[in-house]
């Protein structure tokens, strides 16, 4: 369902998402205008619910709604339009909604009143309404009268009115709606329920055309208690001389408010948010009401009509209407009445809510202490049951965690002095490995190989096929003895230890392009002259460690090598284009070499940097604390 609201002043607006709003009003009156922005607000309240703007083009239906007063003037008005353009949402169709009011609290006379109606028959005369929604007994009584004169087959649908509001008028076929059901009667003896010491009841209310008629009411509902109770009537007096004996009523008092929207010097007053809170506030006695909107300011409460319910009723049966249904065939409803009470108002005079009647709504109840800190209450007590032991088993486990710390300590010393010795263990183990593969079994190598090219060169009898066999061996000597070396320097770089870092590293990246077709480059600037020699050997095993690395994993033909002095730090990086890797994926197998790169850097003071991602290339940063500041 989509509602456009017609309005002159807002031609050509368009509200994001939704239909062009729009409303005609009669020219001339500027509080008309008031009140189309009333709808227009509860309009776009509603209209976000549902995209409207989506989907094929619906058929086009006219609301009009007639108001007895102006919503912002009453906010029962605007509480029932709330309640119709909230219902009207079920409609199939395109709602073309038309709102205008009869203005009856500001303009009462007869002779404005016809004046206004005949503005709305000339109006409405070529754009005809599918249907009319009167709210309020004066839209009732004008359309029950003239009917068939302004707006002939046009259904209406009624609400905010009751059957005794009507008098003698009757409705013919085309009308059905929801009657209101004012019951002082019930609202009395909720307040007998209350405070049964009562024995004065004094009705207030206004000379206004709506006030006289719920004063009717009132007169006809209560006759029944005047036999037990003493009434007084104060309906035709000035607002400041009716708050005056408001103020000075005897004890044992209960005030019952009908409606005050003029008062007898002629003032005009809306009556929710006006009259209700200066009657409560200078009435002597608890003060209860007619309908909803009139809990508030004060007031105690009663058996109140929901006029958002009534409007929601009022428009379902005009959906109804609307999709085919005749107005003869939807029986005429009753809105249900429901005790509502102000809490804050029983606490201020006494009045106990277990006297109230069952099934009572109660606004505004402030919850208990208990209600509002029951679990901070539960919570409290259990810490305080808790907190002796708390306090022993923290003290207990801060003990504890302190000797614990303590061993963690001591442990990670010995583990860290064990580690480096391991460390030193095994350079010096692979030191004393090359040079023995140096000083004995190369030697050696290279002496068979010697002594196989002479043989070769000496027994000139053999036949060709010996003689290849003989230079054949001596080629594998020759190579093995190449290996050999190479193992040796592997183990034991004697390049790092004559002629220092740069130099070894430098000799190490050569025999590595030579020997595993892997381009590496090697770069260095502000490296001091002297490297210790613990340092030196540290960054020389993580460029081994890197480059064979490059050669095993990644797959990348290039590697780059770069040793720089950083301020006081030797900054040594190793990076490649390769397959790359998650560096938080690696696995305890995978990840013996980076292992052991960190724990020579962590036991110099250092630490090591991995950056890799699948597809795109690893980078090695190792830091390494230095001492020397001189430059090569």
């Amino acid at each position: 369902m989509a509602i456009s609201l017609r309005h002159h002043i807002f031609r050509g607006y368009r509200s994001r998402g939704g239909p062009t709003l729009r409303k005609y009003c009669r020219m001339g009156h500027g509080s008309a205008a008031i009140s189309s922005v009333v709808l227009l607000a509860l309009v776009v309240a509603i209209l976000p619910r549902h995209s409207i703007a989506q989907g094929p083009a619906k058929e086009v239906r006219r609301v009009l709604i007639l108001n007895i007063f102006e919503p912002l003037a009453s906010p029962g008005v605007a509480a029932l339009d709330q309640g119709i353009v909230a219902g009207l949402e079920k409609s199939p169709y395109q709602i073309e909604l038309y709102s205008e009011d009869l203005e009856a609290a500001l303009f009462p006379d007869e002779a404005s009143q016809r004046q206004i109606r005949e503005l709305y028959i000339r109006k409405y005369r070529d754009r005809r309404p599918d249907i009319i929604i009167a709210v309020g007994p004066e839209p009732l009584r004008f359309l029950a009268e003239s009917h068939e004169k302004s707006f002939p087959g046009v259904p209406v649908i009624f609400c905010g009115s009751t059957e005794e509001m009507l008098g003698q008028l009757k409705l013919d076929s085309s009308f059905t709606g929801v009657w209101g059901v004012a019951q002082p009667e019930e609202t009395l003896n909720a307040a007998l329920r209350l405070r049964p010491s009562t024995k004065h009841v004094v009705v207030v209310g206004g000379v206004g055309i709506y006030d006289r008629m719920l004063e009717l009411i009132a007169r006809q509902s209560l006759k029944n208690f005047e036999s037990k109770l003493d009434f007084t009537y104060l309906t035709d007096l000035a607002m400041p001389a009716l708050l005056e004996r408001l103020k000075h009523l005897p004890p044992h008092t209960i005030v019952y408010h009908t409606a005050i929207t003029e008062d007898a010097a002629g003032s005009y007053f809306i009556d929710a948010t006006q009259s209700v809170p200066m009657i409560a506030s200078a009435a002597n006695a608890p003060v209860f009401v007619v309908d909803d909107v009139d809990v508030r300011g004060g007031t105690v409460g009663g058996d109140v009509e929901s006029y958002g319910a009534e409007g929601r009723t009022a428009a379902n049966m005009a959906v109804r209407v609307l999709n085919g249904e005749k107005p003869e065939n939807i029986p005429i409803a009753k809105s249900a009445s429901v005790y509502t009470f102000d809490w804050r108002a029983l606490q201020r005079w006494g009045l106990k809510e277990s006297d109230l009647p069952p099934g009572s709504i109660v606004l505004h109840r402030e919850p208990t202490v208990w209600e509002s800190y029951k679990w901070y209450i539960v919570g409290g007590l259990s810490l305080v049951l808790l907190e002796a032991l708390l306090i022993v088993g923290l003290l207990w486990e801060r003990a504890r965690r302190r000797s614990t710390e303590t061993e963690l300590a001591d442990t990670n010393d010995s583990l860290n002095k064990l580690s480096g010795r391991l460390i030193d263990a095994q350079e010096e183990e692979r030191s004393h490995v090359a040079r023995e593969i140096h000083d004995d079994y190369q030697q050696r190598v290279a002496v068979l190989a010697i002594e196989i090219a002479e043989l070769a060169e000496n027994i000139g009898n053999l036949n060709g096929e010996a003689t290849g066999r003989l230079y054949k061996l001596w080629n594998y000597a020759t190579e093995l003895g190449v290996d050999l070396h190479s193992l040796s320097h592997r183990l034991h770089s004697s390049t790092l230890e004559s002629l220092g870092l740069v130099a070894g590293i430098e000799t190490f990246c050569e025999e590595f392009s030579n020997q595993q077709e892997v381009k590496v480059k090697f770069d260095h600037k502000n490296i001091p002259s002297q490297v210790p020699g613990d340092a030196a050997l540290c960054l020389f095993r993580i460029v081994q460690e890197s480059l064979r690395n490059i050669k095993r994993h990644s797959g990348a033909n290039e590697a780059e090598v770069l040793l720089e002095g950083v301020g006081e730090n030797l900054h040594l990086s190793v990076s490649d284009r390769g397959k790359g890797f998650d560096p938080g994926a690696r696995s305890r197998e995978s990840g013996i070499g980076l292992r052991s790169m960190e724990e020579r850097l962590r036991a110099l003071g250092g630490h090591l940097q991995i950056g890799s991602r699948p597809m795109g290339g690893t980078k090695i940063d190792a830091w390494l604390p230095m001492e020397s500041p001189v430059s090569v």
